[in-house]
């Protein structure tokens, strides 16, 4: 299983190109594909979103929240911030589901790069 960020969901729904996209591609049509549940809200508040596209983003899995979730991402998200670096928290929910679920993450946002350094969340 392999979850995916917004930034490349939305990019894959745009019709962009990219590593990222491609990722995103081959893991849905594998059936690896996992949304962590903060993604989901994220790309289904898009008032632009098609039919077709929430249709498709609503039967996707989804990594489910597991017990005392938020206190670990309070947590990880105060590791990265204690380092001064950017750590927004749809970034360190996505992450904590990740770790939860010990998933890569497949994403264009940097931001998750301090996740990965720090807190050994796995990138695709």
């Amino acid at each position: 299983m392999i979850a995916v960020d917004s930034s490349t969901l939305i990019a894959y729904l745009s019709g962009d190109i990219g590593a990222d996209v491609e990722a995103l591609d081959t893991s849905l049509l594998a059936g690896e594909m996992a949304l962590p549940p903060v993604v989901l809200t994220e790309v289904l508040c898009e008032p632009t979103l098609s039919d077709a596209h929430r249709n498709l983003l609503l039967n996707l899995p989804r990594l489910e929240l597991l017990p005392d979730y938020w206190l670990r991402a309070a947590a990880l998200r105060s590791t990265i911030i204690a380092r001064r670096l950017r750590a927004r928290l749809a970034d360190a929910l996505i992450a904590q589901s990740c770790l939860d679920h010990e998933v890569a993450l497949i994403t264009r946002n940097r931001d998750f790069r301090h996740f990965a350094r720090h807190c050994a969340l796995k990138l695709a």
